[in-house]
């Protein structure tokens, strides 16, 4: 390796801490769900409640991923099923399954999942940084990875999932001048 393929990939480095370190933060508390075998955790203060899974309104040329929208409380909520999103297979809809309500900037969503287990709290230094996987797997909506109870957690970036152009819910948050 050159001296400036070198510096380049420390800076990459650095750069990847840096953004890892800024969707982590200083750790927290985590709301924990399955999709399938898979254990997820979201910021807990993203999450405003956690309800029964109800059917929804169908929209006409949504991705399948968008099951629809709700009248929450006078708010019309769209409501994402995060297996289909991820491509895991087939939701089937049990008294387990749970649509977590989230707020994300002024907007108010909700995700379908198969199951809440916990919340629990984790220190910066429990969370790893995602692996970088290129361009033909998108590992820009985890935050990072911890273990917990044997069990690999994958931490979601919820707000970057719900503004990027591919779920085209919501604009994303207005950056500082």
């Amino acid at each position: 390796m050159s001296h400036t393929q070198v510096a380049t990939a420390q800076t990459s480095n650095v750069g990847l801490a840096q953004d890892h370190a800024s969707k982590v933060n200083d750790g927290g508390e985590y709301l924990v769900f399955s999709l399938g075998e898979e254990h997820y955790a979201v910021d807990i203060l993203k999450v405003q409640e956690i309800r029964g899974y109800e059917n929804v309104t169908r929209i006409a040329n949504a991705p399948a991923f968008i099951k629809g929208v709700t009248n929450l409380r006078g708010v019309i909520v769209p409501i994402v099923d995060l297996r289909l999103k991820f491509q895991l297979g087939q939701a089937e809809y049990t008294q387990q399954t749970v649509v977590i309500v989230i707020n994300i900037g002024e907007r108010v969503v909700g995700i379908v999942v198969d199951g809440v287990s916990d919340v629990i709290s984790l220190a910066a230094d429990q969370v790893l940084p995602p692996p970088e996987f290129g361009a033909r797997m998108n590992s820009d909506f985890l935050a990072g990875l911890a273990t917990v109870n044997d069990h690999m957690l994958l931490i979601m970036d919820i707000e970057h999932m719900m503004t990027s152009d591919e779920m085209a819910l919501m604009e994303p948050a207005a950056q500082p001048a």
